[in-house]
């Protein structure tokens, strides 16, 4: 996939010269590889139909340059972006410059083809294990994206980097055993139970303990206070006693007399 983008040479930069490009509907970015960094200005609104078209970095852009002091026409990779989080738009963007006689290394996009896997039709569960493979390649050569069939994956099987079809011209750079997609066994529900549930019965148990030890330290002072209670009525039993004690004795002495 190639586009083709018209950019201008911009002499001055900073964030004051930034602003009144975007005032005047265009955006700042910087053309840089092949030895030089060269300022641009660029429409967004053809920047933006290259980033729809989901090619990112796996794109070839003809750029046609306005003002260009030595090449007017360049081809380009679209490195990377810059984006307003609240507007959405684009707000700069970074060009790296290729020559087609020189191998380049870029990412590219894996995608999964072939309809449902059967392990996935049996209960299993798909795992895009890798999304992005590094390759190097002529740019001529430079593949969208990475196909790989899935389709004939049971449950608990994976394709691993090594068993991708090879395509003339590309060399993967990513280890040879990296699994790009695989089925996982379904969780059984009593086992998703024990998961869930597990968690609940270990937390539950500080909390009876907490309250078990609430209760026997409330349990001890409510002791204490029977008790004492116990021994406030005892003592005033004899003080009653020593108090009607005078009385029994005056009487006592009234009859000997």
């Amino acid at each position: 996939m190639k586009f083709d983008l018209a950019v201008t040479v911009r002499e001055q930069a900073g964030k004051g010269i930034a602003r009144q490009l975007r005032r005047s509907g265009k955006i700042p970015a910087v053309l840089y590889g092949q030895g030089e960094c060269v300022l641009l200005t660029v429409n967004p609104d053809e920047l933006v139909k290259i980033l729809k078209a989901q090619a990112g970095s796996t794109v070839l852009i003809s750029l046609t340059v306005d003002g260009a002091k030595t090449k007017a026409a360049r081809t380009a990779l679209l490195r990377d972006y810059q984006v307003d989080p609240i507007t959405g738009g684009v707000l700069h963007a970074y060009l790296f410059e290729v020559s087609m006689d020189k191998p380049i290394r870029v990412k590219v996009p894996v995608h999964i083809v072939g309809g449902i896997p059967i392990g996935v039709k049996e209960g299993g569960v798909l795992h895009n294990n890798t999304r992005e493979l590094h390759i190097e390649c002529l740019p001529a050569a430079m593949p969208d994206q990475i196909d790989v069939d899935a389709s004939s994956l049971g449950i608990s099987q994976g394709i691993h980097l090594k068993d991708v079809a090879r395509r003339e011209g590309i060399r993967f750079l990513d280890d040879e055993d990296l699994m790009i997609v695989s089925v996982a066994a379904p969780i059984s529900d009593a086992k998703l139970e024990a998961l869930l549930t597990g968690g609940a019965g270990a937390a539950a148990e500080p909390e009876v303990a907490a309250k078990g030890k609430e209760a026997g330290e409330g349990g001890e002072p409510a002791k204490a206070g029977a008790a004492a209670a116990a021994g406030d009525a005892k003592g005033g039993d004899k003080k009653a006693a020593g108090k009607d004690a005078p009385k029994a004795e005056k009487k006592e002495a009234e009859k000997k007399k």
